[in-house]
């Protein structure tokens, strides 16, 4: 039997749909501009005429980005990055998350350890002392300097941490009684449960590697040891094309601007993360909202 919609819930129905269309305009829009802004000519760009579709099409701003040796150095630094920042943030989540979510009668000291995470989540010593700090551990220059200082995600600890606390009880002292360890208990039972979790801050974990450009700016001195997001971060186009030889770059040159390579930037740093995410969707409001609660 279908049940009639009353008249106040079509309008509230057709009200939603149209905040949802309209968020969805609020995304979309911008992105559409910035494409069409990296294909577009540099005096269409500056001449503000580029909205939704490009003018004056080329692809100028990505023949400088592809054709330039150290971008592919720099792409490689960030993809290894990603690997074993993301790998080693997703094994010390989840060894810190699963003693965590164990009540204060069999893990002693876990509140004080809770609250040092969460005063280390929301306030910061600042950037002088974690320079100095860094420095003084030999890191300056060194891939590790891009990855050992954020290691252990806290956000991510807390989500993990919280989404275990969901699991059912019963199947940890079913586990218990028949001789499993913690460490059973842990990779046999608690994480191929916890899927949706872990595809969650794995997601956080390969977007924030994936992004930091600012580390790469004060930690790092060799420019063949940049991760991509600074490198594509610093490069702009040359104003003096005295010392260019070669006809081809002199016409990307010519043909592109700031604002132009700013774009095509942004896209290509985008690409990853758009063919990573549809992977990982399915699980992602899962593992926030049944991680978002409690504690």
């Amino acid at each position: 039997m279908k049940i009639k919609e009353r008249p106040g819930e079509k309008l509230g129905h057709y009200l939603i749909v149209i905040i949802v269309v309209a968020v969805s305009l609020t995304c979309l829009i911008p992105f559409l501009n910035t494409l069409s802004l990296s294909f577009s000519n540099k005096s269409r760009a500056a001449a503000g005429e580029v909205f939704l579709l490009p003018k004056g099409f080329n692809l100028a701003s990505y023949k400088m980005l592809l054709k330039d040796s150290g971008f592919f150095t720099a792409f490689g630094v960030s993809v290894l990055r990603v690997i074993v920042g993301g790998g080693l943030n997703l094994i010390l989540t989840v060894l810190m998350a699963y003693p965590l979510s164990k009540s204060p009668k069999l893990f002693r000291g876990r509140n004080v350890y809770m609250w040092i995470l969460i005063f280390c989540m929301m306030f910061s010593a600042g950037l002088i002392p974690l320079y100095l700090t860094v420095s003084r551990l030999g890191l300056i220059n060194s891939f590790w300097s891009l990855v050992l200082p954020g290691a252990v995600p806290i956000y991510n600890v807390i989500l993990l941490m919280n989404y275990f606390r969901n699991i059912s009880p019963g199947m940890e002292e079913a586990a218990i009684m028949d001789g499993a360890s913690h460490v059973d208990i842990l990779f046999k039972i608690f994480l191929p449960i916890s899927l949706p979790c872990l595809a969650t801050i794995t997601l956080f974990s390969i977007v924030n590697q994936w992004n930091s450009f600012f580390d790469g700016m004060i930690y790092i001195n060799t420019p063949s040891k940049v991760p991509m997001m600074t490198y594509i971060q610093q490069l702009v186009i040359p104003t003096d094309t005295t010392n260019i030889t070669d006809p081809r770059q002199l016409e990307n040159i010519m043909q592109s601007s700031n604002k132009t390579l700013n774009a095509a930037k942004i896209m290509i740093a985008l690409l990853p993360i758009l063919v990573v995410y549809p992977f990982l969707q399915k699980y992602f409001v899962t593992g926030i909202t049944l991680g978002s609660v409690k504690e």
